[in-house]
């Protein structure tokens, strides 16, 4: 009985002793994952915000120079959408740090 009782101890000893290392890199890969949510919602605020400002700026300066030209072909409303309300809901509407 002896013999069994240490065999079975001996092999909960070695399956711990593999589980840790497992746990272990588990854990450092939610940590990781932490950082890179992190990094694109700074990459996020710091980059992308400001370009799509100034492309929602462009886009309705642009709008407004085209604005004669598309009302004369009737497609006034695929170009607001397209030059001014895409970048404004790009940069406005979504939650940060998601593309």
């Amino acid at each position: 009985m002896n013999g069994i009782l240490k065999r079975v101890i001996v092999l909960l000893t070695a399956l711990a002793l593999v589980a840790v290392p497992c746990m272990t890199c588990f854990a450092q890969e939610l940590e990781q994952d932490d950082d890179v949510i992190a990094g694109k919602m700074a990459g996020d605020a710091l980059i992308v915000r400001p370009l799509g400002i100034c492309a929602t700026v462009i886009g309705g300066a642009i709008f407004i120079v085209s604005l004669p030209f598309s009302a004369l072909g009737g497609n006034t409303k695929p170009a607001y959408d397209y030059l001014l309300a895409d970048p404004f809901k790009f940069t406005f509407n979504r939650p940060l740090g998601d593309f």
